[in-house]
This record gives structure tokens, C-alpha cells and sequence, in this order.
């Protein structure tokens, strides 16, 4: 019968135990997986940044769109000549003057019409000598004007300033704008496939890091069991060596046995510390808060066929539906290299809004349609568009070997589903078997034919088998969990843990 101090001293440290354990829990959060599942999606920030991915795509398809429509813009000038431009006619004075000057004076004219109305009807035309005196008097007139005229004008000052108004419109460009602008609508829906990718990869990051939280407590629960066994064993072997009926040996045995329980014990407290906060970084939560898993490890009565979740791979994997952006967009490079073959046209247009000393033979506007053909570029065109075709065929091969990978892994994840499964059903019968051997051997030490070896290792044994099983379920939760991720349907594993194919299992 155990002693009435030695019973108040473990009273004393049971009571120790629960206040450091409420107040390490005082601060804590009991979550379920489909929580920390939505705060992880509403906190992430990887999925932030596909986010913001997906975002940018979407303002470069709107970029693209804007191809279509009319480029305006102003443009100002100020400049700076060295000299005044200027065309000077002198020559062209000096060589039609003599002309005017002979016709003027010596030239003689006839047939010229009769300017007065109320004779011209009966005398149409002057008499020659009327018709040379008026044609030398309009020459000689017209060689005064000469004269007297500008002939060196100024086209342009040395200084001067205008604003203006341009527009170009592509009318045609050969299939340019209509494949850049397939080329970003496919980036965009890259991004949101990115963006699925991510999130399949934070369900296995997640399963990871809450059930491998899951698994250390409740491997820290074994280690709590064993070390209240072998405290109860080191207080038998005490008892019995006081009595005399072990040796001095075997008390010491279980004293090893009980300090070796409690470096165990600490160790695992320890992972579960070191678990737990990175479980915290996946839920962007901050340290202080103590995370308290709601679920259990679990197992399914049964997952389905292999060939179901090849379907389904093939149907929803965001890394397959990427390799078929791919050959959209292989294909849409080719259309684009091709374009090259056909003429540009675009409308453009000038209007000048305003002006300081630019010269007056500039129009105020102006309006034209420009065409660009290039009819021979040494054969560059042609090598570009077989690169094209031939990056189409790499995409296309690339998207076979993606298929035979991901049904690879398939297969293997679904082996190890069965394999863990089959591992947890042995290891049940192994625990029970190794419980009844402890019994025994625990009987037989307290009737001195067993000796303190033999119990702390059919304890241990017993521990061995508990933590085997229980990693085991997690081996199968995170194999479960990737297969979800490798088949695109992430949110089927939150469906899985409300069915009623679910077998859990926790330490008491």
C-alpha cells in the first residue's frame, strides 16, 4: 500500500502539472482542420501573391487590349538653328526681267479683246495698234511688280517653337494585335492555375504541419504515460527492495528507466514546440497564440481506386491545365511570327495646336495612311516561324511526360494509402499482444520472477507500438492529403474528414 507522504507528494506534483498546463493553454486556440484550412486561405502569403499575380495579368490583358484603339499625343518643340532658312529667287527675277522690259518696248500684239461693253459688239477685238499699246502698258506695269517684289523670302526663323497633336491608328497589322492579346488572356489564366497550384500545395503544408502538430502531442501523451509508469515501477522497486524481496540492481534499473522517460518526455515537448510554430508561420499567426488541435489522426475504411484519381488528375490538375496554357500559347507564337509575312497599315494624322515663329508653309494639319511591307528579310521570318512550331512540339512532349509523372505518382501515393493502412491494422495487433505481455511481466515482477529490465522494456515496447501506429495514420493523412493536391481537388480532403469513411484514434 503506498504511503500516505508519498501519495500527498503525488497529489502535489499532478496539481503542479494541470496549473502549467492551463497556463500554457490560458492563451490558446482549440481549432478544427477546416478552420486553420479557411484562416491559412484568408492569410496566406503565397496565396496573397498569386493574388496579386493573377491581378497584374488581368491589367496586362486590358494593356492588350488597348492595341486596337487610337494612339493621340501631344508633342512639343523648341528649337535652335545656326541660321535662318531662306529661298532666294534673285535668279529667277534677273531671268524674266529683260523679257517684260523687250515685250514692253518693242513688242508688237493684235487680237486683243475690246474692254468697253458699248462697242464691243460691234468691234470685238482692238485694232493692232490699240492691242500693242495696251499689252506694253500691262508688261510694263507687270515688270514694275517685278521689281518692286521680295525675292529672297524667309521660309523659317532660326528660332521657333510649336505644340502638336499626333494620332496613329493600326488599321491592319497582320494578326499582331488579335495574338497579343490571346497571348495575355492565356498569361491570365496561367495565373489563376498558379494560383490553384498554390493552394493544393498549402493543403499538404497544412496536413503536414496540423497533423504532424496532432501527432506530437499525442506522442507526448505516450511519453506522459510511460514516465507515470515508471515513476509507479521505481516506486514498487523501491518498495520490493526495502521488503527484500529484488535486489539493490533493480531499483537502480528502474531509476535509469524513469530518467530516461523523462529526457523522452522532454524531447517531446520539445517537437511539439518546434511543430507548432510552424504551424503558426503556414497560418500567418503570431507566436504568443498556442494552437490546440481539435482533430484526430484518422484513417478511411476505403479511398476509392487508383484509376478514379487518374481521372481526376486528368480532369482538374492545375499542373496539366498549365502544360495546356502552354501549347495555347506555343501555338499562338507561331500566329505571331507569321504575322510578319502581311503589311502594316495605320492611319495618322498632325494638327498643330499652337506655334511661335514656325514657318507658315507647314500645314495646320494633316492627314495620310501609311502601309509597311517588308518583302525580304534574308529569310529570317521563315527560321522563326519553324523555332515556333518546333517549341509547339517540345510543349506538346512536355505535357506527355507530365501525364505519365503525375499517374506515377498517383500510383505511388495510392500504395502508400493501402500500405500505412495495412501497417496500422498490424501494429493494432502487435499493441495488444506487446499489453498483454507488459501485464504479464509487471505481474510477475511484483512476484520476484521478472526482473525491472524486463518491464521497462515491455513498457517501451508498448510505447513503441502506440507511436508506430499513431505515425502511421500521419504517414497516411499526409500521403492522403498529396494525392488531393496531385489530383487538383484540395477541398475533396475536407470532404473526407466529414464522411463516414473515417476511423480516428488518439491517445486516453
Amino acid at each position: 500500500m503506498m504511503k500516505p507522504r508519498v501519495f500527498w507528494c503525488f497529489v502535489f506534483m499532478a496539481c503542479l502539472v494541470q496549473l502549467k498546463s492551463y497556463a500554457q493553454t490560458s492563451n490558446a486556440k482549440v481549432l478544427t482542420f477546416s478552420e486553420v484550412y479557411d484562416q491559412m486561405m484568408g492569410n496566406s502569403h503565397v496565396l496573397k501573391q498569386a493574388e496579386y499575380q493573377m491581378n497584374e495579368k488581368a491589367a496586362e490583358l486590358k494593356a492588350a487590349k488597348g492595341l486596337r484603339a487610337p494612339k493621340v499625343s501631344l508633342t512639343g518643340t523648341a528649337v535652335q538653328m545656326a541660321d535662318p532658312l531662306h529661298l532666294d529667287l534673285t535668279p529667277v527675277r534677273d531671268a524674266i526681267t529683260p523679257l517684260y522690259s523687250a515685250l514692253g518696248h518693242f513688242g508688237n500684239f493684235s487680237g486683243v479683246p475690246n474692254p468697253d461693253p458699248g462697242t464691243n459688239q460691234l468691234m470685238p477685238t482692238l485694232p493692232d495698234d490699240m492691242s500693242t499699246a495696251a499689252m506694253r502698258a500691262k508688261l510694263l506695269e507687270g515688270l514694275d511688280h517685278v521689281n518692286a517684289a521680295e525675292w529672297d523670302q524667309m521660309i523659317q526663323e532660326k528660332q521657333f517653337a510649336s505644340l502638336s497633336a499626333s494620332v496613329v491608328w493600326p488599321l491592319f497589322t497582320g494578326g499582331k494585335i488579335n495574338a497579343a492579346n490571346e497571348a495575355a488572356r492565356i498569361h491570365e489564366e496561367e495565373a489563376g492555375l498558379q494560383k490553384e497550384q498554390k493552394q493544393a500545395e498549402l493543403l499538404s503544408e497544412l496536413v503536414t504541419r496540423y497533423y504532424g502538430l496532432v501527432l506530437s502531442r499525442e506522442a507526448e501523451k505516450v511519453r506522459e504515460q510511460v514516465l507515470d509508469a515508471m515513476e509507479k515501477h521505481l516506486y514498487d522497486a523501491e518498495k520490493l527492495t526495502e521488503e527484500g524481496q529484488i535486489a539493490q540492481v533493480e531499483k537502480l534499473h528502474a531509476e535509469v528507466a524513469k530518467a530516461d522517460a523523462e529526457r523522452e518526455l522532454q524531447k517531446a515537448r520539445r517537437q511539439s514546440q518546434i511543430v507548432e510554430r510552424s504551424l503558426q508561420n503556414t497560418l500567418a499567426m503570431e507566436p504568443t497564440e498556442s494552437i490546440v488541435p481539435a482533430n484526430r489522426l484518422f484513417i478511411l475504411s476505403e479511398v476509392g481506386e487508383e484509376s478514379q484519381f487518374v481521372e481526376l488528375a486528368k480532369t482538374n490538375s492545375p499542373l496539366l491545365k498549365q502544360v495546356d496554357s502552354k501549347k495555347e500559347l506555343s501555338k499562338t507564337g507561331v500566329k505571331l511570327e507569321k504575322s510578319d509575312y502581311m503589311p502594316t497599315v495605320a492611319l495618322t494624322g498632325m494638327y498643330d495646336i499652337a506655334n511661335k515663329d514656325l514657318s507658315p508653309y507647314v500645314p495646320e494639319w494633316l492627314v495620310g495612311v501609311g502601309v509597311k511591307w517588308t518583302l525580304f528579310d534574308g529569310a529570317a521570318r521563315t527560321r522563326k516561324v519553324q523555332a515556333a512550331k518546333h517549341r509547339v512540339s517540345q510543349v506538346e512532349e512536355a505535357g506527355l511526360k507530365a501525364e505519365d509523372d503525375i499517374e506515377t505518382v498517383i500510383r505511388k501515393l495510392h500504395q502508400q494509402l493501402s500500405m500505412q493502412l495495412e501497417q496500422h491494422e498490424s501494429l493494432k495487433k502487435s499493441l495488444t499482444f506487446a499489453e498483454a505481455y507488459l501485464e504479464s511481466k509487471d505481474r510477475a515482477f511484483h512476484e520476484g520472477l521478472a526482473t525491472s529490465s524486463d518491464v521497462v522494456d515491455a513498457r517501451l515496447l508498448v510505447a513503441k507500438f502506440k507511436i508506430e501506429q499513431l505515425q502511421a495514420m500521419y504517414q497516411y493523412d499526409v500521403a492522403l492529403a498529396s494525392l488531393m493536391q496531385i489530383c487538383g481537388v484540395p477541398a475533396q480532403f475536407n470532404n473526407y474528414l466529414t464522411s463516414d469513411l473515417v476511423i480516428t484514434q488518439s491517445i486516453d
